[in-house]
């Protein structure tokens, strides 16, 4: 089962809010969080690389999992679990990288995705945008959370719902069906601390 609390790191927010990767990322995980997105979307220089490591470490003494997003190579360097996007490879494809024991997520945006979905070896998939999104260009169309209602009994794997959900909104998302919800932007807040606001998301799904 997924953890109710899905928090994503993306580098490209972090960096725009004018915080270090490394920083953040050791703010959550020393929150019990128990699994952690790694979201770079750009070039992986050796930078990136190193802070990646830097970050598999602390999950290792934390106790949380280690999502690498789209990189089936170099989440199998690091030792970490591996999310896919549509236009990545498929999970069928990246299972011969990761092995069979490696955990494998799966995004979907519609109805169709997720019945295809059904035919991959993704340990769980992933549903959205549920609302409206400024953490990803060109993002498809909004699901809203009564299509995530309806599409959930379409698969009986955990479903992450994700995609403009907020403290304000997450309690619905979960009702409508979604086991866990993947959090980007509300995560780090215009003031404050990202731990402060990890254990206000703990605190609001998890306890």
């Amino acid at each position: 089962m997924l953890p109710r609390f899905y928090p994503i790191l993306d580098v490209d927010t972090v960096l725009r809010r004018g915080l270090s990767v490394r920083d953040v990322a050791r703010e959550i995980v020393s929150e019990d969080v128990r699994i952690l997105q790694f979201r770079h979307k750009g070039f992986f220089s050796r930078q990136i690389l190193a802070d990646l490591r830097e970050i598999a470490a602390m999950c290792g003494e934390s106790g949380a999992m280690l999502v690498v997003n789209d990189r089936a190579d170099v989440a199998r360097l690091i030792g970490a679990s591996l999310h896919l996007g549509q236009e990545d490879l498929r999970p069928s494809e990246a299972r011969r990288i990761m092995g069979a024991d490696a955990l494998i997520g799966y995004s979907t945006h519609n109805e169709e995705q997720l019945r295809s979905a059904a035919q991959e070896p993704a340990d769980y998939l992933a549903l959205g945008p549920i609302f409206g999104t400024a953490s990803k260009r060109n993002h498809d169309p909004m699901v809203g959370v009564e299509e995530l209602r309806r599409l959930r009994p379409l698969t009986d794997r955990p479903l992450a719902a994700i995609g403009g959900i907020t403290r304000a909104n997450a309690r619905i998302v979960i009702e409508a069906g979604a086991d866990s919800v993947a959090v980007i932007g509300d995560l780090y807040p215009e003031r404050g601390g990202v731990g402060e606001r990890v254990r206000e998301w703990l605190d609001l799904v998890e306890r």
